[in-house]
């Protein structure tokens, strides 16, 4: 059984990660707080879903939210745009890096969910010291072949 924490400290405050949540949310990205919001999300939808999880890291402000931002512009996109924010509302991307078969938990990392199933993933060390364009050619390149 494992412990619940309802009421868990954030590592930073919430007027800091704010306008970090908002250049995800303010281009169509659904945030999910709640471990069920994540279930809901990618576990109950058909389709395409892309799972940012997002974070304060320099690695998710030049490289992950700028990329996923381009990259969504393509001319095939998934269907659902979902993100999670590590180190702020640590139950829900917990849930969500249980969708990550196979990849340990890295920040950021980028997954597209088929169906409620992984296939493709970003991790850390793939977007880490990357332009922000060719992460999303990355992308792009997996939404070609998914969406």
């Amino acid at each position: 059984m494992s412990m619940q924490l309802p009421n868990a400290p954030t590592m930073y405050p919430e007027p800091l990660v704010a306008p970090m949540r908002a250049e995800l949310t303010r281009i169509g990205f659904t945030e999910l707080k709640t471990p069920e919001a994540v279930d809901q999300a990618l576990r109950d939808t058909k389709g395409t879903t892309l799972v940012v999880v997002n974070s304060v890291c320099g690695c998710s402000a030049r490289m992950a939210r700028p990329a996923a931002a381009i990259a969504i512009q393509h001319a095939k996109r998934p269907a659902h745009l979902a993100t999670v924010f590590a180190g702020q509302d640590a139950e829900a991307t917990a849930r969500a890096r249980s969708y990550f078969t196979g990849y340990p938990p890295s920040s950021p990392q980028i997954g597209l969910l088929k169906d409620g199933k992984l296939v493709f993933m970003l991790e850390r060390w793939q977007i880490e010291g990357r332009p922000a364009e060719e992460i999303a050619q990355d992308l792009e390149a997996a939404f070609d072949e998914y969406c």
